[in-house]
């Protein structure tokens, strides 16, 4: 039953929200309003967005060994593969401050005691198997064109990555591969968690009102994940600090982007364990 509830949610059967159409404006109206957010509670943000910055920076050292150098770019690009699982608490204060509910950073954590949590778990262990896919291919491809050797040193790595055939090759397919599993982690999670927290409808219908909403706005669902990306590029300057700002203001904006996407269901209530009303 448990299983069941995971893939249908609450109402025991599949449902569909419906999508909507938006255009250029609408993806510009959520990160005015995902920075409206970041503004409101600064704060916050800082206790919830710290964790990305210093783990991005973890990875960056562990993987600095000669022997792990060859993933250094593989996993810093593919950590933003579970951006959306990261922002989720988030994607709950912006509910709030729609809704004009308190906002303390403790809700933040309100994720823990919503119905949709085993939904949610579902779906975020699809993206860590989709990061672990995606280092697998990555590893793959570098050894298809450099073996087994194992660089001596960061210079020579880069020398021979920038400035040989091989290195473009390896340039080319990782980042054509890296493309690949970016965008089926964007069709497939671009709404699915701000919905699991607004709706209990399971994380089967979750991942499908995802892709329905892509399939039905293509270029700006694209264009929304080209300026994530972008953004994301420039949060890690310097040495990941800025994705303290980056962040959170990308978390609030998703939200946004979520009620231009998804059509509101008022008969749909999802109520936490503290009875307090969501949607």
């Amino acid at each position: 039953m448990a299983a069941f509830h995971v893939m249908a949610g609450a109402s025991d059967g599949f449902v569909r929200p419906a999508v909507r159409k938006i255009g250029f404006a609408d993806i510009i109206d959520a990160l005015r309003l995902g920075l409206s957010d970041f503004k409101e509670k600064p704060s916050h943000y800082v206790f919830l967005c710290l964790m990305y910055p210093i783990a991005g920076i973890f990875l960056a050292l562990w993987s600095s060994g000669a022997n792990l150098l060859p993933l250094t770019f593989p996993l810093m690009s593919g950590f933003a593969l579970l951006g959306p699982l990261a922002a989720i608490g988030l994607y709950e204060i912006s509910r709030r401050r729609e809704s004009g509910e308190d906002t303390s950073w403790r809700h933040a954590l309100g994720v823990l005691s919503s119905p949709a949590l085993p939904s949610i778990i579902a779906v975020g262990a699809m993206l860590f198997v989709l990061f672990i896919a995606w280092l697998v291919t990555a590893q793959t491809i570098y050894t298809a064109h450099f073996g087994d050797t194992v660089p001596a040193s960061v210079s020579s790595f880069l020398s021979d990555v920038l400035t040989t055939s091989q290195g473009m090759g390896l340039i080319l397919w990782g980042n054509l591969a890296g493309l690949a599993f970016a965008v089926v982690v964007l069709a497939t999670t671009v709404v699915a968690f701000p919905l699991l927290l607004d709706r209990d409808v399971g994380a089967a219908a979750a991942i499908d009102t995802s892709v329905r909403a892509t399939l039905a706005n293509p270029v700006p669902v694209a264009l929304w994940g080209l300026i994530v990306a972008a953004l994301l590029v420039v949060g890690t300057i310097p040495i990941f600090a800025g994705l303290a700002v980056m962040m959170p203001i990308l978390g609030h904006s998703t939200w946004h982007l979520y009620r231009k996407l998804v059509a509101p269901d008022v008969s749909f209530r999802l109520i936490r364990r503290d009875d307090d009303p969501i949607g």
